[in-house]
């Protein structure tokens, strides 16, 4: 008689498994960039983000570059690692072309958000340079709360949170903190742009109304051709004497 092997009881596995495409190139430019910052720190000048210098000298390229740069090692590790954790698994559920649109259109509407609130009558960060590509790594938290919300999360790697509410507590903490300031220098108002901006995303991806209208026609043409041709549920005896076209 062939024996099969026993199955295992519960494996356990640390992360998403391999990297997957976009994630790779991603990591690979920031980890470029953060070395060449360190080796020109002229770097950090010409790509972070910096109002005045996007709205008066017209470096337009900031609200995109600035999410390259990160200001010191623990920064760019703890960006890349949650960039590796939550984005390799949405990028095989969305494909890379859809992920890349996401990623950077959630870093683009936290730039956005800094820049806005550097023109408000307080003058917040006009002057200062915004670092790394945390608004768009909370856009990806926000998507995987609602894709996965039941997922656990283990803060601290002890205490495991379903992933809605470790989202909920994230975007809580950035508001908080960008209201008191007293973030020490983190763009909190970049961290709430990145989690506003994926939630309007995903809303609007998942109800749009062209897609909604293709639906109910494609559901009153099936039922028309349903009627036309006589589909009837099958295991009834009288079926054989109705005429089946």
């Amino acid at each position: 008689m062939r024996r099969y092997p026993a199955p295992r009881e519960l494996s356990y596995t640390f992360g998403p498994g391999p990297v997957s495409p976009a994630i790779k190139l991603l990591i690979a430019a920031n980890v470029a960039v953060f070395a060449a910052s360190l080796l020109w720190p002229v770097v950090r000048v010409y790509l972070g983000l910096i109002p005045a210098a996007v709205i008066e000298q017209l470096w337009i390229w900031q609200p995109v570059t600035y999410m390259f740069v990160h200001g010191g090692l623990s920064h760019i590790v703890f960006n890349m690692l949650a960039l590796w954790m939550f984005g390799t698994e949405l990028e095989r559920l969305w494909g890379t072309s859809y992920f890349l649109k996401y990623y950077f259109a959630t870093g683009l509407a936290a730039a956005a958000a800094t820049i806005l609130l550097s023109l408000t009558p307080s003058g917040f960060g006009y002057h200062a340079d915004t670092l790394g590509a945390s608004g768009a790594i909370y856009g990806l938290l926000l998507a995987f709360g609602l894709l996965f919300p039941n997922r656990p999360i283990y803060l601290y790697l002890l205490f495991p949170i379903p992933a809605k509410y470790f989202v909920m507590i994230l975007g809580g903490i950035s508001f908080f903190l960008s209201i008191t300031d007293s973030g020490g220098g983190i763009a909190h108002i970049a961290h709430l742009g990145g989690l506003v901006a994926g939630y309007l995303i995903l809303r609007g991806r998942r109800i749009r109304p062209i897609d909604e209208a293709k639906y109910w026609y494609l559901r009153w043409k099936a039922n028309r051709l349903k009627r036309k041709f006589g589909v009837y549920a099958g295991g009834r005896t009288e079926d054989w004497k109705r005429r089946i076209h």
